[in-house]
């Protein structure tokens, strides 16, 4: 399985440009690169002074690169999703429809290049994947995905299981969740053979929340906007379960006020590159092995029963705690998180909760 690493800021900040520093960092190290965009502009291909396609091309030695088409996914996934309808539907009705005609509606493109992302994992092939994507909550929205899918599961699945609606509906999910999440669901009812869905969601979550597979870092430069879009993403990553390894100031010292505002990350300082050299970036890059030594976004301590969650960059007033049976619903900013309390937590109602030092410690 290879290390996930992406990057996040406000536009402008350079974040493609120390992309593609951490790409050559992996590469000169041995390690097997895929540089992954999905930018759809010729930007980062001018910067590698490649073109960039659909497929993996050769940079360099052990690094490619390659650019997500969502338009040509969802031609692939729909032709599939055609195929399994004929095999499942008694009478198929999108065979009319050609992948060719649809349009990527809001949100599907995301979900598409999460599955390549997956995919390409998968392939055991790389042993580093640097994701260039959007760099703000786009791109968190797509890395949390498994975790928003499983909680509408969770409170969906028994609801359809028992109505009319459902049980009319059971003969087409299976093939168009088997295309979409590319498992097999083959059975006499999909909502009996979902279990493969579960472990594909829960193996998400789970990749995503160890730091050791994934991990963000935060770009910014000196610009009071970048700075404070970069400290909202940090808190905004939490929420979904990414780990935050670190503070890249790209073109800009590390000053004592920037220090302060991300205290404990570990910042560097980015020169600015000249012409093709890129070895002077890709010495002043970060030690990405040690994102796991960053604060968590989730301790949960049974004996203490107590779950912390470390939301930097937001306020007391920006917090919001619900718990609803088993979960409990946190909500910061513009994101809400649902957790699933283990077993002995379960039934247990809130007594307190207090937000100190950057942390909402809630206690049962």
């Amino acid at each position: 399985m290879a290390v996930i690493l992406t990057f996040l800021g406000k536009g402008g900040t350079g974040r493609s440009t120390i992309a593609i520093a951490t790409a050559k960092k992996h590469a000169a190290a041995g390690k097997r690169v895929l540089l992954l965009s999905h930018d759809p502009g010729p930007g980062l291909g001018i910067l590698l002074g490649t073109p960039l396609t659909s497929q993996p091309q050769e940079i360099a030695p052990n690094f490619k690169a390659v650019q997500v088409h969502s338009a040509s996914l969802l031609e692939k996934r729909w032709d599939e999703i055609k195929q399994l309808e004929a095999q499942y539907v008694r009478t198929p009705f999108f065979k009319q429809i050609y992948g060719q005609e649809l349009g990527v509606l809001p949100g599907m493109d995301s979900a598409l290049a999460l599955n390549e992302l997956r995919e390409y994992d998968n392939s055991k092939e790389y042993d580093a994947i640097v994701y260039d994507g959007a760099g703000g909550m786009e791109t968190l929205r797509m890395l949390g995905m498994p975790e928003i899918l499983s909680w509408y599961i969770r409170r969906f699945r028994q609801a359809l299981q028992d109505s009319d609606l459902g049980k009319a509906l059971s003969p087409f999910i299976q093939p168009v969740v088997s295309a979409v999440l590319t498992v097999d669901l083959s059975g006499d009812n999909a909502f009996q053979s979902t279990k493969q869905v579960d472990n594909l969601l829960d193996k998400g979550k789970e990749t995503l929340s160890d730091p050791n597979r994934t991990a963000a870092y935060l770009v910014t430069t000196g610009d009071e906007c970048a700075i404070a879009t970069a400290r909202y993403l940090w808190g905004s990553s939490q929420q979904v379960g990414l780990t935050v390894g670190g503070l890249i100031c790209n073109q800009n010292p590390v000053t004592e006020t920037i220090s302060a505002d991300f205290e404990p990350l570990t910042a560097a300082s980015i020169p600015t590159r000249s012409g093709d050299n890129w070895q002077p970036l890709i010495d002043a890059l970060p030690d990405f092995s040690q994102a796991a030594k960053a604060p968590k976004p989730i301790d949960i301590n049974i004996a203490q029963r107590q779950v912390s969650l470390f939301l930097p960059g937001f306020d007391k007033k920006q917090i919001k705690l619900i718990q609803s049976g088993p979960e409990v619903t946190i909500e910061a900013g513009d994101q809400r998180r649902n957790i699933l309390l283990p077993p002995a937590l379960t039934g247990k109602s809130v007594t307190g909760a207090k937000f100190q030092n950057s942390y909402l410690i809630i206690s049962f």
